[in-house]
């Protein structure tokens, strides 16, 4: 059986939740591998839309597993609000099994404090994070110091932990960014009520998937944010702290990655970016604001705006390379619709008048960039509820033809409404 991963292209916000949420459909487990409740994935499903941050978007279904796995950084006030809502909500299915891995690191409360610290500080050069302390939790699992799940059922070790911990975070808060410190044993008596109502979901995650996946099972990653978000191959430093491409699939979940088949890039028909960093095709005029009306662009996770261009070829090719995407899932093409004329990016000009076809490394470089565009004529159809790519409009076709050849990837769906059903599919990455 075919196992698939899905990831998002740009800077995240593709709505990597509906197309997760679909495929979910035709799949056995779904694992989440990166990322944090910095992510805001949003499901609409027969009219009720659902916004999860840490729970695996396919947690609506039923009789499914879902993970999340070892490479997320894990908040449990977050994960059990997010199940008690579901469960109030009455759709959170009895028959689906939800596990944590043991082995994900925890966002402790100092890691919230010093990330909005940081931002706080750094007025006029702000990277736009989330504040949710996802960067300073990422820091400490690779400073070899942070707090696992599995670490809070040994409670002498998690409050040993814990005061190293604060010992020198509780000196940094209070005598660099003169922030109140934290009392250690509030946090560890918090903690451990956590701890307790977490235990249920509790699991070698990497074990769980080994089984299904020997069963013949059939597998769906889900990443969180996007490619160019990625703090390798991203738009660095405005990136997260994880690797958001799909070799992190494997990592952060446990197996190995001769297991995953497929990699499906979630692409929207038009480019949004939340936060600050380079943004050579935005757009800061009525069409921008079109598409961030129409297109009800407001970042799921911090309410934020997002900011709004024409579709950048440049980086969609850079992330089917560097995440060896097969095909695209291309998302809102519907937002498009009533606008004359409509770009896409093919390329950039340097400040030195060099063409170029790759996204530069520096980012003073990349700042200075002026995107080359090819243009194509709109359209005024409703296209909501289309369900064959034939009955499209001749020029969404068009558009949708030259975003195949340019981004050298197939077409796995189009999507043209936030609903389930809006969708138009033309192939099933599981029997691939």
């Amino acid at each position: 059986m075919a196992n698939v991963a899905v990831v998002g292209t740009q800077w995240g916000d593709e709505g990597k939740g509906k197309i997760v949420d679909l495929y979910t459909g035709q799949a056995d487990v779904v694992a989440r591998f990166q990322g944090g409740n910095n992510a805001g994935h949003t499901l609409v499903v027969k009219g009720r839309t659902t916004i999860l941050h840490l729970i695996p978007s396919g947690i609506l279904h039923d009789h499914k597993i879902c993970i999340v796995g070892n490479g997320v950084v894990f908040d449990p006030k977050i994960f059990l609000t997010e199940i008690e809502e579901l469960t109030q909500a009455g759709i959170l299915p009895s028959s689906t099994k939800l596990y944590v891995s043991e082995k994900a690191h925890v966002i402790m409360p100092y890691h919230r404090s010093i990330d909005q610290a940081r931002e706080a500080r750094s007025a006029g050069k702000k990277i736009g994070t989330t504040g949710r302390g996802i960067g300073p939790a990422y820091e400490d699992k690779v400073a070899r110091t942070g707090i696992r799940v599995g670490d809070l059922y040994e409670t002498d070790l998690f409050r040993e932990k814990l005061r190293q911990s604060l010992e020198e975070k509780n000196f940094l808060l209070k005598n660099y960014f003169g922030v109140e410190p934290l009392n250690a044993e509030a946090v560890a008596d918090e903690y451990l009520a956590f701890a307790e109502k977490i235990k249920p979901y509790v699991a070698d995650t990497s074990l769980i998937l080994d089984r299904e996946i020997k069963q013949g099972k059939r597998v769906l990653f889900e990443g969180a944010q996007g490619c160019h978000l990625d703090v390798d191959h991203g738009t660095y430093p405005y990136v997260t702290s994880s690797n958001t491409v799909s070799g992190n699939a494997a990592c952060g979940s446990g197996i190995g990655p001769n297991t995953i088949s497929t990699v499906i890039g979630i692409c929207k028909a038009y480019t949004t970016r939340v936060g600050e960093g380079p943004f050579p095709t935005e757009l800061k005029d009525a069409i921008g604001e079109h598409l961030q009306k129409i297109g009800q662009e407001f970042d799921a996770t911090t309410g934020r705006k997002r900011r709004c261009g024409w579709l950048d070829m440049v980086l969609v090719r850079q992330a089917v390379r560097v995440s060896g995407i097969s095909a695209l899932a291309i998302t809102k093409l519907d937002v498009l619709t009533g606008l004359d004329k409509l770009k896409i990016c093919v390329g950039y000009q340097s400040a030195h008048g060099e063409f170029t076809q790759a996204v530069p490394a520096s980012m003073n470089v990349f700042s200075a960039c002026v995107p080359v565009y090819e243009e194509f004529d709109g359209w005024q159809e409703d296209i909501a509820g289309t369900q064959k790519i034939s009955d499209l409009p001749a020029n969404a076709r068009n558009y949708l033809k030259r975003l195949k050849e340019l981004s050298g990837a197939d077409l796995a769906l189009v999507s043209v409404g936030a609903g389930r059903e809006e969708t138009i599919q033309m192939e099933n990455p599981f029997e691939k």
